[in-house]
Order: structure tokens, then sequence, then C-alpha cells
């Protein structure tokens, strides 16, 4: 087995990457104290945590390793993808770890990691689907049957318990099995398989175990997978990203997870090789998602249908698919090329996907999920305690349990801020030095932020570079000390103040969060006409219950009618409402029987005033049932 790296909680590791302009930030060494999102990271050790593990032994998925290793004579309990939800959930349960002293925890993930040690097969194979009457049909299907997907997520399982907990006995698990996968699959002239998986996820999870270990056959390894992408070798599919060569891909296509999973394993080779047509193509890719393919929301994949990116600007709100999985994945992508770059735009995308597309995937007590997250409803769709196909709830178990990480990045004699929340971070400067900054602030719904360094011990100038969000269209301000900077104080970038910094010093930011009016591309049909609301990087909708006996789709919103926003500390765990009066206009009698007519007639109905009552977006679903809607009639 290779020497393994001093075991350090970072969660992407690009420390070493000679082509990444940022460095990562230790986990344990960002602790929040916040009232957004440290609540839910608490509920995520606390029940989600435990509740998803329960899940997993009553559905059989840890009965699957106990069968693997001969421990139980049972049969193969559902899906055959079914070990990539504990690897997630141990992944999630090690960066809890990190941070957190949970002897229960502990337990459960002993107990995860013995059976996925036993059930390791002599040769290194490790997939408990394809043993005993179905041994002879290893990577016989790659294309529809997930094998390397399932490796991939143990392998970032392994190396985040390695660097969460220290211990090297999964990484030695994964090792072996990363070994295998590099003696089974390469050239054709070497007499191996020149294939990869139907499901992208090998790719990344080979280069963070290169990373983690210093082995370079891993990283090999996942270019090999890279390159061999779009050459038909598992059916030359649009849906699998299989149809042109990575290099040449101009648009985002097929199953939206697996896309962007491919594509954060794309920007990790890129921090590695720094090769100029990889980065090209992420550049082309990332512009047609952002620019065409994303809802307001920050969701993606809008088709039922393969759970797949549509047409350009084929948008729908209702019928939005928008898989909790895929928002996850556009944020490890988002945060990989922000890495490489250090562009601000990747942050606020980033943001937006935190905010709205993930966090509205989990209900507020941490113990039902959303798989799709439509944006309008009609009061059906409701959040489930379980799935058969379960991604989704340790996916967010783990991006929730990794979170404190994304928020701060160096880089030589610079310290990067990402994301804010109340708490507390200890950054070491590449170049010598550390920073000790206390975060005080109540965003997402203020914008009043100050960051105090608490503790200096860095010799000469360095920057410090706080990011203005793209969402913040009024002046935002930055001080230090209760003075004015120079510095570019510009919406869409980090505004750098260079200093000789002191213990004590302070910067105050200050981001104006009026309610903002989105509108949406003219081709996006099914909002022509309409608005949607956001305040700070949160998105809002309107819900039933607020908005008693009127029809959420009749709701219409003057250009001059106001919106107020107060917080409400006994609404939804505490939320800013927006407030306002607005009009409502039913179909006037002349539809009545009607789909269709002749000729457009000017409307006889005079719209009635009600008072209109929007909450977060990702808060919804959380009370009883009714209609939900994102997009108003402007």
């Amino acid at each position: 087995m290779p020497v393994p790296s001093e075991p350090t909680s970072f969660v992407v590791d690009t420390t070493h990457s000679p082509h990444a302009q940022l460095r990562p930030v230790p986990l344990r060494d960002v602790t929040l104290s916040d009232t957004f999102w440290q609540p839910r990271r608490r509920i995520n050790q606390e029940k989600t945590l435990p509740s998803q593990y329960q899940h997993c032994e009553t559905t059989g998925r840890v009965d699957n390793f106990r069968r693997a290793s001969g421990k139980k004579d049972i049969p193969f309990e559902g899906i055959f993808f079914n070990d990539s939800d504990i690897y997630k959930w141990l992944e999630a349960a090690a960066w809890t770890l990190a941070t957190e002293n949970d002897p229960d925890l502990v337990q459960m993930v002993e107990t995860v990691e013995q059976e996925i040690a036993d059930a390791q097969q002599p040769d290194g194979y490790l997939n408990t689907y394809f043993m005993f009457d179905k041994a002879q049909d290893r990577w016989t299907n790659l294309k529809d049957m997930h094998e390397l997907y399932c490796a991939g997520h143990f392998i970032q399982a392994a190396v985040a318990h390695y660097r969460a907990t220290g211990k090297d006995n999964m990484l030695q698990v994964a090792c072996r099995l990363a070994n295998y996968i590099s003696d089974t699959f390469g050239p054709k002239e070497e007499g191996k398989q020149y294939q990869t998986d139907g499901h992208e996820e090998i790719e990344l999870a080979l280069v963070e175990l290169y990373r983690a270990t210093g082995e370079a056959k891993y990283l090999k390894q996942a270019q090999f997978f890279i390159d061999v992408r779009g050459h038909g070798t598992i059916g030359g599919s649009s849906y699998h990203q299989d149809h042109k060569p990575v290099r040449e891909l101009d648009r985002m296509t097929g199953h939206a997870v697996r896309a962007v999973y491919l594509n954060a394993g794309v920007a990790d080779l890129l921090a590695e090789t720094g090769e100029g047509a990889l980065r090209t193509a992420l550049d082309r890719l990332w512009d047609n998602m952002t620019t065409k393919q994303m809802y307001v929301s920050g969701g993606i994949g809008s088709r039922y249908e393969g759970e797949a990116f549509g047409k350009d600007y084929e948008l729908p709100n209702e019928r939005a698919y928008t898989e909790t999985c895929a928002a996850i994945g556009s944020v490890m992508w988002n945060w990989r090329m922000l890495m490489l770059e250090g562009d601000s735009r990747y942050a606020d995308f980033m943001e937006l996907a935190l905010y709205n597309g993930v966090m509205a995937g989990l209900s507020l007590d941490g113990q039902s999920y959303f798989y799709q997250n439509p944006l309008a409803d009609d009061g059906t769709h409701r959040r489930q305690p379980w799935f058969g196909c379960a991604c989704c709830p340790p996916n967010v178990a783990r991006l929730l349990a990794s979170l404190p990480a994304y928020f701060y990045s160096t880089s030589d004699k610079s310290v990067w801020v990402h994301l804010y929340a109340e708490g507390n971070a200890r950054l070491d400067l590449p170049n010598g030095g550390s920073v000790a900054i206390e975060q005080t602030t109540r965003y997402p719904w203020d914008g009043d932020i100050t960051l105090r360094l608490s503790e200096v011990e860095a010799s000469g100038d360095f920057s410090l570079l706080v990011r203005i969000p793209s969402w913040c269209e009024e002046d935002a301000q930055v001080q230090v000390n209760g003075a004015g900077v120079q510095a570019l104080v510009q919406p869409g970038t980090y505004a750098e103040v260079r200093r000789a910094w002191q213990t004590g010093d302070t910067v105050h930011l200050y981001l104006p969060m009026p309610v903002r009016r989105i509108v949406s591309h003219p081709y996006a049909l099914e909002n022509v006409g309409r608005v949607a609301l956001m305040r700070g990087p949160l998105l809002y909708c309107l819900e039933a219950i607020d908005n008693l006996d009127i029809d959420l789709r009749d709701v219409m919103l003057p250009e001059q009618n106001e919106l107020s926003a107060q917080y409400n500390a006994n609404l939804l765990n505490g939320v800013v409402v927006l407030n306002g009066e607005a009009e409502v206009a039913a179909p006037e009698q002349g539809w009545q029987g009607q789909l269709y007519r002749t000729t457009v007639q000017a409307s006889s109905v005079t719209p009635k005033s009600v008072s209109l009552t929007a909450i977060p977006y990702y808060a919804w679903a959380n009370r009883e049932p009714g209609q939900m809607q994102v997009w108003l009639r402007g």
C-alpha cells in the first residue's frame, strides 16, 4: 500500500495541486455557530445520520455486506447499486466525527467499517451485488450496473474517514480496490478492459485517493476513465456523456447527476495536469448550464425522462425534476472550479445551489427528503422518509457534514472568504503564518457581516478577499476598522484589502438585501410575463397555507407593489418572510367549459387586492399540504 500523507481534514485537497490557485482549509479548523447552518448540522448529527443508519439496516443495505462476507445466508436486497448509499452515509459520518465527539456515531461507523472490510474479496474486489451467484458477471455491464460508481463512492468515503479520524483501515481497503481496478482497466495493448462506467464518480474519487496517498497510478487511472469516455465503449449515448470525447463537449446533456460528477472529476484532473483542452471544455459546459439550463433555484436537470438535462431553456416548473443529488453535484463542481480559478462566479452559483436547490431537498426536522424539487406544486408532492433508490438522503448528509470546509480558502499571502455565517476559523497561510477570524452576522437574513482578526501570526502584508455576491446589485460597502477602503467593491467579485494586518483588526461588510424581482429569458416560455422573488441568496415562494382561499396560479404582482421583509422567529424554525399587496384575477366567466377560443378577448375581470406572504423556497412543504408557486404573474 502507498504511504499516505499525514491526515488533515481536507474535503477536497488542492494543497499540492500545481494548477489550482486556491488551497483548502481543514474542516476541523472552521466552526459554525450561526442560526441557519449550525442547527441543521446538529440535526444532521443527532437525528439524520442515526435514522439513515437504521434505514440502511432495515432495508438490507448493511445485511448485503454480511451476505457478501458469508455471515448471513440471505438473498441480496434492494437495487444493485445500494452499496453506494452505505458509502455516502459513511462519508457523512466521518466528516461529522472530524469535529464532534459522538460515541454512538462512532459505534455505527465501526460496525459499517467492519462489514465493508469483511466483504472485500481476496483480489480487492468490492461490490455486494456481484458475489456468489453473480460473481461471474463482474465488469460485464458497466453501462448499466454502476460497479465503478459504487467503488468511487467507497473510495471517497475511505479518504474522508482517514482524513477525519486518522485511521487508515478503510484507506487500506480502498487502495486494494483501486489497485484491482487499475489492474483491470486500461489500454487495450496492455490487455486491459478499455471501458468506463455508465455512471461517473470513480474519476474524482481516484484523484482524491492520489492526493491522499501520493500514488501516481491512481491519477493516471482517473485520466484513463476520462479519456475513454465519449468513444462509444458504453454505447455512445449522450445519456451517459459517451457521445463525444470530454474535450469536445459543448453543452450539458444526459443524466444530470452523472454529468456534474464527471465535470467535477475533470476539474480535479485539471488541477493536477493543467491541460488547456480540459479547461476550455469545462468553461463551455459551465456557461451552457448557467445561462441556458439552470433553474432560478440553482437546480439542474429538467426532465423526468432520464433524470436529464433537456433542451436549452427547457425549464418547466411543476414538472421540474431537479434532483437533489444534481444540485449537490453542482456544488461539488462549482467548488472545484473556484479552487482552480478563484473566480467569484463559481462561489455565487455554489451559494445559490446550497441555499435553494440543495436545502429544499431536506425537511426542517432532518427526517424526510425530496428526490425532485419542483418550482410549482398542487399539494401532492411531499417529502418521504426514505426511497428505494436512496441516493439523495446520504448525499445531503455528507454535504452538511463537510460544509464548513467550503467557507474559506487561502493562496500565497491571501485569505479568501467565500461564504458567510457566524463562526470562527483558523487559517494557515501557504507562505507561513496564520490568521484566526471571528465572523459575526445574521446572514442570510441580513447582509451585515463583521470579520474580526482575533489572532494574526503573519509578518508583512497579506490580502483579505471578501466576496461581493453577484445578487448584491445595490452599493456594497467594505470598511476596515471603521474606515472605507481603497478596493474594488463590485458585485460578482472579491473585494481585496491588502495591508499589514494586526490582531484585533475588523472588516465590516455591508451587503444590501432588498427584495429583487427576477425575470427569466423569454425562451423559458413558462415564465414569460412572470416574476420570481429573491432576497439575498434566498429564493422565495408562495404556499397556500399563508395565502388562504387563493388559487396561487391567479396571483399577480404589479411592479409598483412593494414588498417588505420581516423576520419571524416562530415560523419554520425562524425565517424572513416577504409581505405585501398583490392582485388576484381568476379566469373570466367565458372560459367555463372551454379549453380554447378562436380570438383573443380583453379580460372583463377586475382584479381584487389581497395580502401576499412569501417564504423561503427551501422551507416549503414542511406544513400541511397545499399549492406552492415560485413564478408569479407580473
